[in-house]
């Protein structure tokens, strides 16, 4: 039920004069086969008609070329609707002439395809395109229970058209299904791509290139779901930065923070991850660590930045780290461990920064 009031409530865009290439291409396909197959049954009448020609294919041929010539001329309706007269058309004749056992009924069922497939109409239209398609092929059944065919195919001529509508079925269904379910396909396979690109981008620092800090709180929980792994964390914070940033402008300080990103990425080596945590702070994330092993590592770095000579339009300059480590003790929270590495950072800050306070 909710899926059927789902589909009764769907939105559909505003129909337009150009038709959608997929659509298009499942028109083409359909009215090309239909070309072929009524020039075929042109040709193969006078064997199962007693020799006696038949005008009326040649007709619906011509009648599917104008379709096919003025495919690029109106909207889907348009389109959609000069494809379902042809169909039905055909087979009105065909069981008027022939009888039920003609077997071209069976092409309407192509009609509700392309209905079914049209996003421009509306849910309530394409039931009520449903229901007219059931109403007309239900009553060619009472006709031709009623009235007798103007003409009686013999067992082998029944069988050979029979066949060649079940092909003629068959081959414009598959070409119809394999465009629309193919486009489908692409679609979300675009829209997975996209919103792959769009995840990545959320969780990405635009100026630095790294993780942002949901990122990076999103790995350390996952991480520490594994109630027995040791893990530490460290916040980072440039010494003086407002200093770099009035000095030599903030695109100075942007350059700074690239070149930082780069340190950490070269310093990293595997061991760690780090995300920019907000403005000039960063979060370090040391599995496998203990406090010791985190703090070694973060004061090499805090070395490594400190001999790190910085360059901007002639300018010669270098900035320092402050740093604040905490170690995973399997009790605390995520927050109140990072709230722990930030006060330890404050007390770096405060006892002179450019050092680590573990």
């Amino acid at each position: 039920m909710d899926f059927f009031l789902n589909f009764l409530h769907q939105k559909v865009p505003q129909d337009r004069k150009d038709i959608p290439v997929y659509y298009r291409t499942a028109l083409t396909s359909g009215e090309v086969l239909l070309v072929v197959y009524f020039v075929i049954c042109f040709f193969l009448f006078p064997l199962i008609n007693d020799g006696r020609w038949e005008w009326s294919p040649l007709l619906f041929t011509l009648l599917s070329g104008c379709c096919l010539w003025m495919l690029k001329r109106g909207g889907v309706r348009v389109n959609l609707i000069k494809y379902t007269v042809v169909c039905i058309g055909w087979v009105c004749w065909n069981v008027r002439y022939f009888g039920w056992n003609s077997g071209v009924q069976h092409m309407m069922t192509l009609i509700l395809v392309f209905v079914f497939f049209n996003v421009y109409d509306k849910p309530v239209s394409k039931l009520l395109w449903f229901l007219a398609i059931l109403t007309i092929r239900v009553s060619l059944f009472y006709v031709s229970q009623m009235l007798d065919p103007l003409y009686r195919m013999n067992t082998i001529a029944s069988t050979i058209y029979q066949t060649l509508n079940t092909i003629a079925f068959f081959l414009m269904l598959a070409c119809a299904c394999i465009v629309f379910s193919t486009s489908i396909q692409e679609t979300e396979r675009q829209l997975r791509l996209r919103n792959q690109i769009l995840y990545k981008e959320a969780g990405t620092d635009a100026l630095t290139g790294l993780p942002n800090r949901r990122t990076m709180i999103e790995q350390i929980e996952q991480y520490s779901r594994n109630k027995s792994r040791i893990f530490c964390v460290a916040i980072a914070d440039l010494d003086f930065f407002k200093q770099v940033n009035d000095t030599y402008g903030h695109k100075c300080g942007d350059y700074t923070l690239t070149r930082l990103t780069t340190l950490f990425k070269e310093h990293a080596l595997g061991r760690y991850s780090v995300c920019r945590w907000g403005g000039e702070e960063f979060c370090f994330f040391l599995p496998e660590m203990n406090l010791d092993q985190a703090g070694e590592v973060m004061n090499d770095l805090c070395a490594e930045v400190r001999k790190m000579k910085l360059l901007y339009e002639g300018n010669e300059f270098s900035i320092t780290l402050s740093i604040g480590v905490e170690e995973y003790d399997f009790v605390s929270s995520l927050d109140a461990m990072l709230d722990a590495a930030d006060e330890k950072l404050y007390e770096a800050k405060n006892t002179g920064r450019n050092r680590v306070v573990v």
